[in-house]
């Protein structure tokens, strides 16, 4: 009991954990990450800001399916889940990669934004009317959500054989069993002995035609006076063919 209560805590553990790391990412990308502060020299002095989005394009996708992910693992097989935690290791890596590549480099993340704002075009351009950019801490919350997510990954690889099966088929049939076995059998009821509800409809049924046969002589097998005159007649021939009493 212990060991499948445990089991249950890892497997709602990851999947819980798999969403919020993926929500967390997707969140990030919607913030701003960060803030470029132009040169006067270049005639366009000011502040540009990069939201997530633009710096690290793939993670608002990856993010999505991160949460995708999470759900899967809800319903997954033993099978299933493992080739679940490769994809969830190829998706954290994705996030990972995509985002230590922006903090890297944040200008150049935002050389597009720049371009639109001051019509300068060029990557040597841009980064020469660049002063120096400010970073938020989203990219890092966004990079904390990737490595919770790998870490997902490689905890299901690790432990998923260990998770229990969710089978609502199984389950019915294994309480109803249950109830079934649990239920005590009543022999003086007829539908609980085959035999004796088998008896039954066979006096039925030759009831039924007996009074068939009555109808067909012309007797109404519904007069009890002539019911129990005929039981009288035919006592009387009993009696006869027996003789007298010595």
């Amino acid at each position: 009991m212990a060991s499948r209560r445990l089991a249950s805590r890892l497997k709602y553990g990851a999947i819980l954990l798999a969403v919020l790391a993926s929500g967390l990412v997707l969140t990030a990308s919607t913030q701003t990450w960060f803030t470029l502060h132009l040169t006067a020299a270049s005639g366009h002095a000011g502040t540009l800001t990069v939201v997530g989005s633009d710096a690290a394009p793939a993670i608002a996708a990856l993010s999505l399916a991160g949460v995708a992910f999470g759900g899967a693992l809800a319903l997954a097989g033993r099978v299933l889940r493992y080739v679940l935690a490769l994809l969830g290791l190829v998706l954290a890596a994705g996030v990972i990669g995509s985002t230590a590549s922006a903090m890297a480099d944040p200008v150049g993340t935002g050389i597009t934004v720049v371009s639109k704002a001051t019509g300068i075009a060029g990557d040597s351009s841009v980064r020469s009317i660049v002063a120096h950019a400010d970073a938020s801490a989203w990219p890092a919350l966004a990079l904390a959500g990737g490595i919770a997510l790998a870490v997902v990954a490689l905890g299901v690889a690790a432990t998923g054989h260990l998770w229990p099966v969710a089978s609502r088929r199984y389950g019915t049939t294994e309480q109803a069993s249950a109830r079934e076995d649990a239920t005590p059998r009543d022999a003086d009821r007829p539908e609980d002995d085959p035999e004796s509800a088998a008896d039954a409809r066979a006096r039925a049924r030759d009831a039924a035609i007996d009074d068939w046969d009555e109808l067909s002589r012309g007797d109404d097998p519904t007069d009890d006076d002539r019911t129990a005159d005929d039981s009288a007649d035919q006592d009387d021939t009993d009696r006869g063919r027996r003789g007298p009493l010595s």
